[in-house]
């Protein structure tokens, strides 16, 4: 990593947005919920609730009534098959090594270090509860680009990265760390059209069993061209690999090239292979189908965006856009109230994230006034003064 990387984290109510920036170009996203913690990397002590020797794994239930799987193969050394290992209500130390998804609860690990394994031996407390979270993604980040350094608009994030990272590394910037320019790339992903070069773009479709990418040529559909589909491909392969990156895309992914014959998407295979390559979770091209798409896998450990998102943005999510843009509101009139007027479903996922609510009023030294409109659709959120 050069010294051109940077690392700017946006606290505002109800999320943090972590960007990875290199050479000034957005290469890294992450938001994190406050009140939907994933947990991945969370330290908890678990009771075994239920034994399966067919699926060669076992349930445990840990903090608040929440139950993980933790496969036989994350057991410690040495090797024993699960019922031998374990026991109904036995206690145990796990760490949570991949998000919930899909209505299943998350993957566990009991596979711990020296330091994590003395922490749940420390004091006489054996019922299950969380012994130590997960870094975030500010930190995760952090370290994956040891020479980036850090802005944050967080006074308590920059004592807690500080600590964290080491004073050197972190500035606070009040006025805010995104800029505009920050502030629409963010918006994009939670677009599922990426517009290219040329009038060409890319669609991304997510769905419960994999996740669908288009590419379409715009002005050259219909057209007979191949050696302008092949370089319009070419590019789109760069495309492909960062949005996955960006938006965090996982499991299974097929991509459709545009407009050119099975036979000569081959071509594509190798710089499709060279723009994955360097990705953080090691995201792999197995080839192309009979029907010509490239198929690719990518681990999943955090949830990807347009889960956290929504695809098209879910009501909380246009929430909190709208709570940021009244607090740019509220520094540019200080001492100004604002009113939030919204469709209300956006009205409802405010009221339900009460620790949103609170770190506005926090911020803005008075409550956002909440009103909902049965004549507004989601997207038309209005920000209005109103009288202090």
């Amino acid at each position: 990593m050069t010294s051109d990387a940077e690392i700017r984290v946006s606290v505002s109510p109800g999320e943090v947005r972590v960007a990875g920036l290199q050479h000034g170009r957005l290469e890294a996203a992450f938001i994190e919920r406050v009140a939907q913690p994933d947990g991945v990397g969370d330290l908890h002590l678990a009771r075994v609730t239920a034994i399966l020797p067919a699926m060669s794994g076992a349930f445990l239930i840990f903090g608040n009534d929440q139950t993980g799987f933790l496969p036989e193969s994350e057991l410690p050394p040495p090797r024993r098959a699960i019922g031998k290992a374990l026991h109904e209500g036995q206690i145990l130390a796990v760490r949570i090594s991949r998000a919930a998804q899909g209505g299943k609860g998350p993957r566990l690990t009991a596979r711990l270090t020296a330091e994590d394994l003395a922490l749940a031996d420390a004091g006489t407390n054996r019922l299950p509860r969380l012994l130590r979270r997960g870094p975030n993604a500010a930190v995760r980040l952090a370290r994956l680009w040891p020479d980036a350094t850090i802005t944050t608009d967080g006074p308590e994030w920059a004592a807690r990265l500080r600590v964290a990272l080491g004073a050197g590394r972190v500035n606070l910037r009040l006025a805010g760390a995104f800029d505009a320019e920050l502030e629409a790339a963010f918006d994009s992903l939670a677009d599922a059209r990426v517009a290219l070069e040329g009038g060409a773009s890319l669609l991304i479709h997510p769905t419960p069993a994999l996740t669908a990418m288009d590419v379409d040529s715009g002005s050259l559909a219909g057209s007979r061209d191949t050696a302008a589909h092949a370089a319009l491909n070419q590019a789109a392969t760069e495309a492909v690999a960062r949005q996955i990156r960006l938006r965090n895309l996982a499991g299974a992914i097929l991509v459709d090239f545009a407009g050119l014959p099975i036979r000569k998407r081959e071509a594509l295979v190798a710089p499709l292979e060279s723009a994955l390559a360097s990705d953080p979770l090691g995201a792999k091209l197995l080839g192309m189908t009979r029907l010509g798409l490239m198929e690719i896998v990518r681990p999943r450990i955090h949830p990807p965006l347009h889960e956290i998102l929504g695809l098209p943005p879910s009501p909380l999510t246009l929430g909190l856009a709208a709570m940021r843009q009244a607090l740019r509101e509220v520094t540019a009139l200080q001492g100004a109230a604002f009113a939030l007027v919204a469709a209300p479903e956006i009205i409802q996922a405010i009221e339900a994230s009460p620790e949103a609510a609170e770190a506005y009023r926090n911020q803005a030294g008075r409550p956002l006034v909440l009103r909902a409109d049965a004549c507004l659709r989601p997207g038309q959120e209005q920000i209005m003064r109103v009288e202090a």
